[in-house]
């Protein structure tokens, strides 16, 4: 299912980008957000993992991103957030003897497949410097 999961983690290393000799705290990448830190730590917990980041703690502690921003793309972002984007299936199992509802499920995931394939190909060509270059 969508979530603002992808936005997030985006904002978070698009500001990471714009300065990437500091550490940045999650209180002030939280502010940029207009979230509270906790969910900023959720998401660099996620970042930290992939090793797209690295994370230092005490007074000059915070966050800096461990590449450089055109070495990592939107579909590598994407895919640390999501395996796929699903627009989801209905919660009853559908009638196997109507005509509709016997491939329904089948056709939809046909469907999301051939968008998750349009999206990794779109997200591809674009790096994090790229998107970063618009601010």
């Amino acid at each position: 299912m969508i979530s603002g999961k992808f936005a997030i983690t985006v904002h978070i290393l698009t500001l990471l980008s714009k300065f990437p000799d500091d550490y940045l705290s999650s209180e002030f990448i939280a502010g940029s957000m207009n979230l509270h830190p906790v969910l900023v730590r959720k998401e660099i917990a996620n970042l930290k993992k992939n090793n797209i980041i690295e994370s230092k703690e005490g007074k000059n502690g915070g966050t800096k991103l461990l590449k450089s921003a055109s070495d990592i793309s939107l579909d590598s972002i994407f895919k640390m957030t999501f395996d796929t984007v699903t627009l989801g299936f209905s919660k009853n199992k559908p009638n196997p003897d109507c005509l509709v509802g016997k491939k329904i499920n089948e056709n939809l995931e046909n469907l999301y497949d051939t968008l998750n394939k349009k999206i990794s190909l779109e997200l591809s060509a674009m790096s994090l410097a790229d998107f970063a270059s618009k601010f």
